[in-house]
């Protein structure tokens, strides 16, 4: 049993690697060649590291063109203007980060993490991309109609976001739609100051209010289409305009047979969520003829499904479609407008596979040309007028605008053997049961011999039966963590132990990335810095909530761990390491949840700008404090305050100097309400440590650095 007790001293310190221990009897773990298969995460080799190759580890190119890349610092750089973001014009996102992150007394805006960073530069540029593709398309195609967008308000409801659209989508006559009351109500109120042409297309399921407050946004001279998602919304439209005197603009989702089979097409094809069939399309037809309200009928609206992977797929059911159009202007239906829906896919992954859910094999303007063809083609040979094409290409609007920032606080740390000398260890073998003695000889000889499957059985043969004494208490639990330091040392040794850590971060998955917990939905994570260091660590990212699911173990490119840094001290960045989620612009915040009461992250929104570092925040919002997010389940923190005040004072009493602690504690409680949920480290917290008989052993909340972590709207409360 030589070499394994080798081994066992070398978990005491071992020298310089694993193959000191081993090399009287086990080749050096590179040169194991008994079927262990190499590392399919090993990452680049070599000890040259530059950006571009952070570049191409991490995908960056092919998700992030033309918007984000990595700059010669080893930064992640948003390029606002896409292809024509001059060189000077561009901004790193670290130096964002530290402006929003930093202390007020330090030039920063005192903000907590997680933060989301907007990019309204972005979000013009996506819609003016959009409209000069179609544009583009109509011109090529001859095309006598034109195109004008509807951006879907619940892909993100953000106040700025939608009034931003509004403002950059004026020109192009670019509307809103909505699914809800409150969205059409939002919807009613942006676009009061919007182009007077735009369209108010009202979806979803509807009551008599919905369609009340729909017609009167038509009173208020808004271009509003009632759209039928059920053939029983009908009489309601014809009876309350009737009641309001008001002449409706009439649309009506018709349920396609065309489908695709990925994830986001289950509400499309013959039995999708929504929609109306030929048949009840008919009944429709004849319904407001014998009303006399068939030039009402106005806008054919369908929906394929998100995230359509190919052309091929998508002029399918647009030529599908515009068949049912043509037969409504046969009908006699006053027919102007194509609402071709959803569907302009994202590019989650960089591989424009049109096999995934997360990817499409196709960009804007070929999806333009190939929607305004598949009208074209079917309106010319039904000798049918073409109507105005709009799209709800929400997705594909807001996706590339907005980046979430978090920190990683902590990461698991190799495991460390305790120490055990050959006498420790002759010991142990002989407080284990027959069977387990029998697998350490078993394991022992097996390394002689450089049987490495065989160690690997007899480890965890060994393994287990030692957990099975644990349990029975015959074995202690110094004993126990030996053995499994027996046994993490085999598997180093052989080349099979798990590289991979967990990196803890200062995040709620449910809150923050809800499609990633949801339906495994993909996103680039990306470190925003440290890519002109070569990556050394692999791991799996695991949130702040007390829930098992709370992790992101799946990565773009098939990897179940990304390729990270050591954590530690790294020059002007404090130590702190700041991963970003991109591309999650389009519905994280609205799905988001409150999850172990974790609220929202803060909010920045940045313009690029002619200063120094290219870069203005134009609007910090911090994120839901404790209060507000207890609000949010019916409690009333002044109250709560209240009640723990006065049980402070019950419980000092009889201490000395009373007066003192209980300002510090009450203080303290105070300001915790008043606090984000998420971890904040010691250099911004308003809590200072002091278990000392001055402050009686309480945290205290410290009114000299208050200013840096409170914004001006904070109370303080009194106490």
């Amino acid at each position: 049993m030589p070499a394994l007790g080798c081994c066992v001293d070398a978990t005491v310190s071992p020298p310089l690697g694993y193959a000191l221990s081993w090399d009287s009897s086990l080749p050096a773990p590179e040169l194991f060649s008994s079927g262990v298969p190499p590392s399919t995460n090993a990452i680049t080799a070599g000890t040259h590291w530059s950006p571009d190759l952070s570049s191409a580890l991490y995908r960056v190119v092919g998700w992030g063109a033309p918007y984000f890349s990595v700059n010669s610092s080893g930064d992640i750089s948003v390029r606002p203007h896409g292809t024509d973001t001059l060189p000077h014009q561009e901004i790193d996102l670290l130096k964002v980060v530290k402006k929003a992150s930093d202390p007020k007394n330090l030039g920063g805006l005192g903000l907590q993490m997680p933060l989301v960073v907007r990019f309204p530069d972005v979000l013009k540029n996506r819609l003016e991309s959009l409209q000069s593709a179609f544009d583009m398309a109509v011109t090529s195609h001859g095309y006598e109609a034109h195109y004008q967008g509807v951006y879907p308000v619940k892909c993100n409801q953000d106040r700025f976001v939608v009034e931003d659209i509004v403002k950059f989508g004026s020109p192009y006559r670019f509307g809103l739609e909505a699914g809800s009351k409150p969205e059409l109500l939002l919807a009613m109120h942006c676009l009061s100051k919007g182009s007077a042409d735009a369209l108010l297309v009202c979806n979803g399921f509807k009551d008599t209010e919905y369609i009340s407050l729909a017609l009167v946004a038509r009173k208020l001279l808004l271009n509003t289409v009632i759209v039928l998602e059920q053939e029983e919304e009908l009489d309601l439209v014809i009876d309350i305009s009737r009641k309001m005197a008001v002449r409706p603009v009439i649309g009506l989702r018709a349920k396609l047979r065309t489908k695709h089979s990925g994830h986001f097409g289950s509400t499309s094809g013959e039995k999708g969520k929504f929609g109306l069939t030929t048949t009840q399309i008919l009944r429709v037809v004849k319904k407001l003829d014998e009303s006399g309200m068939l030039d009402c009928l106005q806008l054919l609206h369908f929906h394929i499904g998100s995230q359509i992977p190919t052309t091929e797929l998508l002029a399918d059911g647009v030529g599908e479609a515009t068949q049912i159009y043509s037969e409504l202007v046969r009908l006699g239906a006053g027919m102007k407008f194509i609402d071709i829906g959803g569907g302009l896919g994202i590019d989650y992954d960089g591989t424009k596979s049109s096999n995934s859910d997360v990817s499409v094999g196709y960009g804007i303007e070929e999806y333009a040309s190939a929607v305004v063809q598949a009208v074209l083609y079917v309106c010319d040979r039904k000798g049918v007028k073409h109507p105005v094409i709009c799209s709800e290409s929400g997705r594909a609007i807001v996706s590339h605008h907005s980046v979430l920032i978090f920190e990683a606080v902590s990461a698991s740390t190799t495991h460390v053997s305790p120490q055990l000398s050959s006498g420790g260890l002759q010991s142990l073998v002989e407080t284990l049961n027959e069977d387990a003695r029998a697998d350490y000889r078993n394991l022992s000889a097996a390394a002689v011999r450089g049987e490495y499957d065989t160690c690997l059985l007899y480890s965890d043969q060994l393994k287990q039966r030692c957990v099975e004494q644990f349990k029975d208490g015959s074995l202690d639990i110094e004993q126990l963590a030996a053995v499994d330091g027996i046994c993490d040392l085999v598997s180093k040794a052989i080349g099979v132990a798990d590289p991979v850590r967990t990196y803890h971060v200062n995040l709620s998955v449910f809150t923050s990335i809800p499609d990633f917990w949801g339906f495994s939905q993909l996103f680039p994570i990306v470190p925003i810095h440290r890519l002109d260091e070569k990556p050394t660590m692999r791991g799996i990212l695991s949130d702040l909530t007390c829930d098992s699911d709370g992790k992101v173990d799946k990565f773009i490119g098939g990897e179940s761990s990304l390729p990270l840094h050591e954590l530690g001290s790294n020059g002007g960045d404090g130590g702190r390491y700041y991963l970003g989620m991109f591309l999650g612009g389009a519905y994280e915040e609205a799905l988001g949840g409150l999850h172990n009461l974790f609220g929202g992250p803060s909010v920045v929104r940045v313009l690029q700008s002619d200063s120094p570092h290219s870069f203005a925040v134009t609007r910090s919002v911090p994120g839901p404090s404790c209060a507000d997010v207890l609000r949010a389940m019916q409690f009333e923190p002044e109250l709560m305050f209240e009640t723990l005040k006065h049980r402070a004072e019950e419980f000092l009493e009889q201490e000395e100097e009373k007066g003192l602690a209980f300002a510090s504690l009450t203080s303290s409680l105070a300001q915790s309400f008043h606090n984000m949920p998420y971890l904040v480290s010691s250099s911004s917290c308003c809590f200072t440590a002091a278990a000392t008989a001055s402050n009686g052993g309480y945290y205290y909340y410290n009114e000299d650095n208050a200013a840096d972590c409170a914004t001006e709207e904070d109370e303080i409360w009194s106490y």
